[in-house]
């Protein structure tokens, strides 16, 4: 066994030690939030903008809206785009160079529950039909890790997109220019992930990246402001029983609402 399997396995028996008694190794209980700090519009040459904090985990959401071509399949509609990167500051096992697959899963996860609540109306990005629209760039920046990455940072780009503003193009001859105006984006839901992940027979939400480390597999779901479930996302080779995903969509919906009220400032 190597030396770093011996202080994840025992790391995971103190954790599930601790875990047996009802309570966690930071005190908190199993369905027990971090404190979570979100400030919006804070970087100036961004369309919008947010900083998180999740307990120590830091992250930064910047929004940005250029133009380009539509999809062939959708002419008539902007686009939306997510983008996770992992600063080295952020992990010490982190190092620079393209995306790892941690990173291209907290875009993906993001991305997803923000695109299938159909967050953005996405045909107000049109601005010439066939040739060109608008794209909203939506890029998550990990300053800092301690676990619950992807809660973060989907709560970071409900905010940074909700005091997003889009540049005003006028259209004369089938030409487009910027009037220098900028409106606010248009968005009709507001959806918000919630992370449950599974140590032994115990459920819990924003973990650590201690227990992250030693979890069996995790469940991410994410719900629009009504309830209603937009998307969930699965991950770890330990499967979930039916009770058991029904728990964690139970623990998910209740927390859902908290957060929401912190990301949009209600």
């Amino acid at each position: 066994m190597s030396k770093n399997n011996i202080v994840s396995h025992l790391k995971q028996k103190k954790i599930s030690e601790v875990l047996s008694t009802g309570k966690r190794m930071d005190g908190r209980g199993f369905g027990d939030f971090r404190e979570l700090t979100i400030k919006r519009n804070i970087l100036f040459k961004s369309e919008g903008s947010a900083e998180v904090w999740l307990g120590k985990s830091h992250v930064m959401v910047g929004v940005k809206v250029g133009t380009g071509t539509p999809f062939e399949d959708t002419p008539d509609e902007g686009v939306l785009m997510t983008n996770a990167e992992f600063t080295p500051i952020a992990n010490a096992a982190w190092e620079p160079g393209p995306p790892n697959e941690a990173s291209i899963e907290l875009a993906r996860v993001v991305d997803r529950g923000i695109r299938s609540a159909e967050i953005l109306d996405t045909a107000s990005l049109c601005i010439i039909s066939g040739k060109l629209v608008q794209i909203v760039f939506v890029d998550l920046y990990v300053l800092n890790y301690d676990g619950n990455l992807i809660d973060a940072c989907s709560a970071g780009a409900i905010a940074a997109l909700m005091g997003a503003k889009k540049p005003v193009y006028s259209v004369v001859e089938k030409e487009a220019k910027p009037t220098g105006e900028k409106v606010p984006l248009t968005i009709r839901k507001k959806p918000i992930a919630v992370s449950v992940i599974k140590i032994g027979d115990n459920l819990i939400i924003d973990p650590t990246a201690d227990e992250e480390d030693v979890m069996d597999c995790r469940l991410t779901v994410t719900f629009d402001e009504e309830g209603n479930i937009c998307t969930m996302q699965k991950s770890g080779s330990v499967g979930l029983t039916v009770d058991e995903i029904k728990k964690c969509i139970n623990m998910a919906q209740e927390k859902a609402p908290e957060i929401r009220a912190k990301a949009i400032g209600d």
